[in-house]
Order: C-alpha cells, then sequence, then structure tokens
C-alpha cells in the first residue's frame, strides 16, 4: 500500500492510456467486423473522447480530493501555535510546484477543493461519477461562494439531486457545456438569494465602469460594466444596424459591421451632446431608457409593483423589478399578454395566433427557448431564426410545437449535414441527432411559478394526482398551496395593470 501503491495505479492508468494511443496510430487490435476502415477508426476516435469525458472528471475529483486531504494533514502536523496565513501560503506553494503552475492558480485550486470536499458534497460525488467536469464543478463553486449553507446547499440539490424538491429539468448539468451551466445556476441564485437581486443590483450599479486594455498589433479593447438593460439594448442596437448597413457590396462581416457602428455611434455624437432616438440632443449626464427591441418578461405582480420577483431579460437572465418596469413604462413600444402555467411558469401561448410564423410566434419562441436549441449553443434568441423541426415536405406544421429557433450557423448545419433535431416526446427532452449517430440533449429553460403577494395569497389548493385522470377537485377549506387556475374576484390585477400601463 502507500507510495508504491499509487505508483503502480498510474503505471496501470499510463498503461491503458498508451493502449488508446496505439488505436489512434492504427497499430491497436484490429476489428475484422469493420466493413469500412475509415468508418471504424472515427468510431473509435468518439468512443476515446466519449471515454475521455467520463475519465477526466474522475481524475479532477482524484486531485481535489487530494488537494483538501494535503491541505488538511498539513495543517494537522503544524506546530500549535504555527500562523495560519504563512501556512496556508505553504501549502499553496507545495501544490504549485508539484503541479507545476502559478501562485495564483495554485490558491484558486486550493480553494476550490476545500469547497468541495467540505460544503458541496454532492458536487464531488457527481465528479467521482464522472457526470460532471472540472469546469461545472468550478461554476458550483463560484455560484455559492457568496450563499449560506442552506442556500449553497439548495442549489447543488436542484442541479444534483432528482429527488428535490424542484429539481431542475431538461438537460442533466454535466451535459451541457460549463458556460450554460453557470448561466442557468445564476438564474437560480438570483431567484433565490436570501438578499433581494434589488438591494443586490443597486450596491452593484455603484461599480459601474469602462476599461481600456491595450492589445498586440495596434488592437485595444473597450469594455464597459454597465446595468444589464442598458447593456442589452446597446448590444441588440448595434446589431440591427450592421444588419441594415450588410448588402451584396459590403465586403466587411458582421462583426467587422457592428465594431464600425459602435466605434461611430460614441466617436460621432461628440462627448458633451449626445444624439437620441429622434435625432435631438439630450442631457449627457442622463441615460436614456433604452428603446430599441428588448424582449423581457415581467411578471404581472412584480410589473405593479406587488412583488419583487425578478424579470427575465432575454439574452441576459434575472433582473431588477424596477428596471423591467422602466422597460415598460418609458421603453416599450408594445407588449403582449402572455399566459403562464401556474404550476411551473412555463408559457403557454401568446395573445395571438398565426398559420405561419408571424411576428408573435416568433416571439413565443424567443420567450421559449431563449437561446439557439443546438446543445451548448449560447446564441440569444434576437439573431435566431424560425425553423420547422419536422420538415414541412414531410408534414411538419408550422405550429409553436413543430418550431425551433437555430441561430444562423445550426440552421445552416441542420440543412447542408446529417445533423437533424429531435422533437421531445413522453420519455426524452427534445435534442439532435449528429451523423454518427449520437443523440445530444438540448437545453430547456428553468421555470418556475410565479409568486403572489401575500394580500393575494390563494386561499385554496390543488394538487395533480399521479393517476391520469388529471386534477382533484379544489377545496376551500384548504391552505397553503396554489391552485392550478386561480380566480380572485374579475381577472385578477388587470384592473390596476391597466391605470398602470396607461398612467399619464
Amino acid at each position: 500500500m502507500g507510495r508504491a501503491a499509487v505508483a503502480k495505479a498510474y503505471a496501470d492508468i499510463n498503461a491503458a492510456v498508451a493502449v488508446l494511443s496505439a488505436e489512434l496510430d492504427g497499430n491497436g487490435s484490429e476489428d475484422a467486423a469493420d466493413a469500412d476502415p475509415l468508418q471504424g477508426m472515427a468510431d473509435v476516435c468518439l468512443d476515446i473522447l466519449a471515454g475521455a469525458a467520463g475519465a477526466e472528471p474522475r481524475y479532477a475529483a482524484l486531485k481535489a480530493r487530494a488537494v483538501a486531504k494535503f491541505a488538511d494533514t498539513a495543517a494537522s502536523v503544524a506546530p500549535p501555535d504555527a500562523a495560519t496565513m504563512p501556512q496556508e501560503a505553504s501549502v499553496a506553494a507545495e501544490i504549485a510546484c508539484v503541479l507545476a503552475i502559478g501562485p495564483r492558480a495554485a490558491v484558486a485550486l486550493l480553494a476550490e477543493s476545500q469547497e468541495l470536499a467540505t460544503r458541496l458534497p454532492l458536487t464531488l460525488s457527481a465528479l467521482q461519477a464522472g457526470t460532471m467536469s472540472w469546469q461545472h464543478a468550478r461554476v458550483m463553486v463560484d455560484e455559492t461562494a457568496s450563499l449560506d449553507p442552506a442556500g449553497a446547499a439548495a442549489l447543488e440539490a436542484h442541479f444534483l439531486d432528482p429527488d428535490a424538491p424542484n429539481p431542475a429539468r431538461g438537460c442533466p448539468a454535466g451535459d451541457m457545456p460549463a458556460s450554460r451551466f453557470r448561466h442557468k445556476a445564476r438564474i437560480w441564485r438570483e431567484r433565490h438569494h436570501t438578499v433581494s437581486i434589488e438591494k443586490r443590483h443597486a450596491k452593484s450599479v455603484l461599480d459601474r465602469r469602462v476599461d481600456y486594455t491595450p492589445d498586440k498589433d495596434g488592437m485595444a479593447w473597450i469594455s464597459a460594466c454597465l446595468p444589464a438593460d442598458q447593456a442589452s439594448a446597446i448590444w441588440n442596437r448595434i446589431t440591427a444596424v450592421a444588419r441594415g448597413l450588410q448588402g451584396p457590396d459590403e465586403f466587411r462581416t458582421l462583426t467587422q459591421v457592428r465594431t464600425d457602428v459602435y466605434a461611430a455611434a460614441l466617436l460621432g455624437g461628440g462627448n458633451a451632446r449626445p444624439i437620441g432616438d429622434d435625432g435631438e440632443t439630450g442631457n449627457p449626464g442622463q441615460v436614456r431608457t433604452p428603446r430599441a427591441e428588448v424582449l423581457v418578461t415581467v411578471p404581472v405582480f412584480s410589473l405593479l409593483g406587488a412583488t419583487d420577483e425578478p424579470a427575465m431579460l432575454d439574452g441576459y437572465g434575472p433582473i431588477p423589478a424596477s428596471m423591467a418596469r422602466d422597460l415598460v413604462a418609458n421603453g416599450a413600444d408594445s407588449f403582449y399578454r402572455v399566459l403562464v402555467d401556474p404550476r411551473d411558469g412555463a408559457p403557454l401561448e401568446i395573445g395571438r395566433k398565426s398559420y405561419r410564423p408571424t411576428q408573435a410566434m416568433r416571439r413565443w419562441l424567443r420567450m421559449r427557448d431563449g437561446r439557439c436549441s443546438f446543445p451548448g449553443c449560447s446564441n440569444q434568441s434576437l439573431d435566431n431564426e424560425a425553423d420547422h423541426v419536422l420538415a414541412w415536405q414531410q408534414g411538419g406544421t408550422t405550429g409553436v410545437s413543430n418550431l425551433g429557433q437555430p441561430c444562423p450557423r445550426h440552421h445552416r448545419l441542420r440543412h447542408t449535414s446529417a445533423w437533424r433535431p429531435t422533437p421531445a416526446t413522453k420519455n426524452e427532452p427534445p435534442g439532435w441527432i449528429s451523423p454518427s449517430g449520437r443523440h445530444y440533449t438540448s437545453e430547456h429553460q428553468d421555470w418556475e411559478p410565479p409568486r403572489w403577494p401575500k394580500d393575494l395569497e390563494p386561499e385554496v389548493t390543488s394538487k395533480l394526482t399521479a393517476d391520469e385522470h388529471g386534477p382533484p377537485p379544489a377545496s376551500r377549506d384548504s391552505f397553503g398551496g396554489h391552485p392550478d387556475f386561480p380566480r380572485i374576484g374579475l381577472s385578477v390585477g388587470e384592473d390596476g395593470l391597466s391605470r398602470f400601463l396607461h398612467a399619464a
């Protein structure tokens, strides 16, 4: 046992890697059943990649446990009067040397490993099982860093415990890219943080800034940290202007045109008299409410100010209710009433029907899917295109249940290769099938039931039964839950909503 056992285990691992390398070099065992050698090699490559996707997390879990165990052991053998900070610095330096990484990376690895070993048991178990990558684990550590132990456990259970009260649906956390998992974890964290998003946003908005970073080859970066509604509107507007400037005689790419539009907008208007939408100059010290196209989903009671439930800004995520109310009151040229399922918050319909994909249907798709339906794609919905899941010539309809919104790149991929989308079934979520025949699950939005103001809390409850006969009748003597389709008086909140939207 001990070091000899570790050396033997790594020798076996290295021998296994050598076997896989030989397969890639064409020097491995030959399979007589392969009628097509090239197809056989392609399958071997994909099998090696799939195996690596499961082996790397186990390796990362082993490394994290070793780092945390080393730190605990070093603390145990240290003198009782040893100072804490020098001891931690010594441990981090030892880790940096043995792994040949920088000091900052070693400190970060030590902190992440200790978090996984002490506060995030489900994440560590997922790593050990090979169902979640190290990048996903780092996201979980980052998003739970400012939460108390109960909040961290709740966020972890939502994504990793199928028996949690409201588990995440659709694509498992480990099956989506870490960037998309960070987006979903951040949304859940914003919704359930013990400190309201209004207070946290009021504190964060004080840190808004613009940064200038020189780059190579005579280039530089200008980046800005500002409120999400302003940033999203700026991006959407310069994209729309750039698309309008494209044509058969335009040699620049969309990215280049967008950059030139951005520079012209900042440099062309001067530094004292910014130009507004109507061509008139405005107050240079006041940021106008964005009037470019922004899709924001606002719960009706949050719109009325009865609750502080966050709104959802398309392409970004949760924003404070006050920001959403300002967008609706000062920046919205039109709005749509959307019916949502009160049990889970999923949108059911938008207030317009059409046989062809109308603008209303496209807005419905934007709200339903959020972004491109291709697994792992983060292209936000403003640039995406409506497309039939089951092709029209194959009998597919033009209803929203048979429409997706892939981005231009994956729309072209669908029609120029063997990649094809698959609809949702009773047992399987929607996804895409690759040319190799492998199925990859698409991402789902993580809907939640709308929140009710305390003074309008329904006093009846109705719960779906496990049989197929639907929900039992609601009882007026039961408390503590929401009915499936509540109705209090005449159309809850519509009079107040009308007064709010038409206020002078």
